[in-house]
């Protein structure tokens, strides 16, 4: 993966689109899911990977799933987060037949079957993965829970597998994080572009997660991209809509995206000349 660089028109080498959990379940809620707005994703998301064969990966966040099975861990045991893998293997299992349903030559891929968890976090050896896409197959992964060298399982949120994708592609990567906001809020304005050298003002101007969220919300996502972005990967916090006609943007330069289009871009680079900068200092 190469960094990027100031003024460059990067189109992507890989793609690695997430979804969040709360724009199609109630994440407060256990099984809750809105299968008319997966159906409206799987479609954005199946026109995509036939745009790019083999260069999206999608990961679904957990929502009302994900959130529910970890919600009351017992501290006092170690293995307290394996309903995670059952939880979350049959909401891949939900995308899966909705993007093949859309298309697209979809496939469910467990974490903890792909990646191996060291002390920095999950990385991604050589085998199924990179197959898949050479393939010009759609991955779809969610979080799960790794076994820790200690022994223990440790959750790995949807927000932060992005990170253990990034080897994946010698090429730009691009990360996009879709929610229910447009990037990146300071007093209901968007941030446009957070510096990952300098990003605490941002980060201060974020409210608190609310209780029942287990990952910490857009603190939690934005610290995930800045694990990203300082590795060279290009990222971006936007909101999603099911109801969207196609996501093709996404693999264009941000240069070249609709001036209407709110975003936060998160990357070691400064904004482009199609970007507005003035709105809200980082």
């Amino acid at each position: 993966m190469t960094p990027t660089t100031a003024g460059q028109r990067e189109v992507p080498a890989l793609l690695i689109l997430k979804i969040g959990g709360g724009l199609f379940s109630v994440k407060s809620r256990d099984h809750d899911i809105d299968h008319d707005a997966v159906a409206g994703y799987a479609r954005q998301v199946a026109d995509l990977a036939a745009a790019a064969p083999g260069r999206v990966v999608l990961v679904s966040g957990g929502g009302s799933y994900g959130h529910g099975a970890v919600r009351h861990l017992d501290p006092e045991d170690p293995w307290a987060a394996l309903p995670l893998t059952g939880a979350n293997a049959e909401l891949r299992w939900i995308w899966t037949t909705a993007l093949r349903r859309a298309g697209a030559l979809a496939f469910p891929v467990q974490l903890a079957a792909a990646a191996v968890l060291e002390e920095d976090g999950a990385v991604v050896g050589v085998g199924s993965l990179p197959r898949l896409l050479a393939t010009g197959a759609l991955p779809v992964l969610t979080g799960d829970c790794l076994l820790h060298p200690d022994g223990s399982l440790r959750v790995v949120g949807s927000d932060h597998v992005p990170a253990a994708l990034l080897g994946l592609s010698a090429g730009p990567v691009r990360v996009a994080m879709l929610t229910d906001v447009e990037g990146v809020l300071d007093d209901g304005r968007t941030i446009p572009w957070i510096d990952p050298r300098e990003a605490g003002p941002a980060r201060d101007a974020l409210r608190v997660a609310p209780e029942w969220d287990t990952t910490g919300a857009m603190a939690g996502k934005l610290d995930a991209v800045l694990a990203c972005a300082r590795r060279g990967a290009e990222c971006l916090i936007l909101r999603g809509d099911p109801d969207q006609p196609d996501l093709r943007h996404l693999l264009r330069p941000v240069s070249d995206w609709p001036a209407e289009l709110r975003h936060t871009r998160i990357a070691g680079s400064e904004p482009t000349a199609g970007q507005q900068v003035d709105t809200v200092p980082a």
